[in-house]
């Protein structure tokens, strides 16, 4: 990012709000170009502006301050917070204590997930199941493959930078997938290649049910 632009946002969170005027004497910068740097972050979604009435007799002001999307650009301790957790859970717990947490945790995500539809062919219901795993940060495909076989793909892990420590959590994945794909599939899927493993892709064969078509769901 430009690094007057940067800056701004720099004040904004340290300052929470800041008009034109006041940007401008942190920048040594002119009103005029402080609005030209606030348009293209207001473009970029990382700004909003607010009107501000004084307390004193005045006219009242507008103010500038962060979206929620520009927290993305200042430095975050998720994944050492979230690695740190995961080795203090193992250290305390036990494997099955542990195993049973991500079961519970790939439950709460399939509860989100659509249901079959009764009548809805295979293209159908992997397209909603690659459209949902998609929208959690997955990235999902998927083809066919030799007939009676399907291929799902994730290309993206959510997890990046925690799964190649914590296998765990790729445990948790093959757990979502294969009960998304329960409908479908005749059999526990096979797992090809995790991104985890260095691979370029996570990757599941599925064997597809003698009629090819979901079973259960709604109707």
């Amino acid at each position: 990012m430009q690094a007057t632009r940067r800056r701004i946002l720099e004040i904004l969170k340290i300052e929470n709000k800041a008009t034109v005027m006041d940007l401008a004497q942190a920048l040594d910068m002119a009103p005029v170009s402080v609005r030209h740097h606030l348009d293209i972050l207001q473009g970029q979604d990382l700004v909003t502006s607010l009107v501000q009435h004084k307390r004193t007799v005045g006219r009242p002001e507008q103010v500038y301050l962060l979206t929620a999307a520009a927290n993305d650009f200042f430095p975050q301790s998720f994944r050492a917070l979230a690695t740190d957790v995961l080795h203090e859970v193992k250290r305390l717990l036990p494997a099955s204590a542990l195993n049973g947490i991500i079961e519970r945790l790939a439950e709460r995500t399939l509860a989100e997930a659509p249901l079959a539809r009764y009548g809805q062919s295979v293209d159908e219901r992997v397209a909603d199941v690659t459209t949902f795993l998609s929208d959690k940060g997955y990235l999902a495909q998927w083809e066919h493959h030799n007939g009676r076989q399907l291929l799902l793909h994730t290309c993206n892990c959510p997890y990046a930078g925690l799964a190649a420590e914590h296998p765990e959590l790729c445990q948790m994945d093959l757990i979502l997938v294969s009960e998304l794909m329960s409908g479908l599939s005749a059999s526990a899927p096979r797992c090809l290649g995790r991104l985890a493993a260095g691979d370029g892709r996570c990757s599941y064969m599925f064997e597809l049910n003698h009629t090819g078509e979901p079973t259960g769901g709604q109707g």
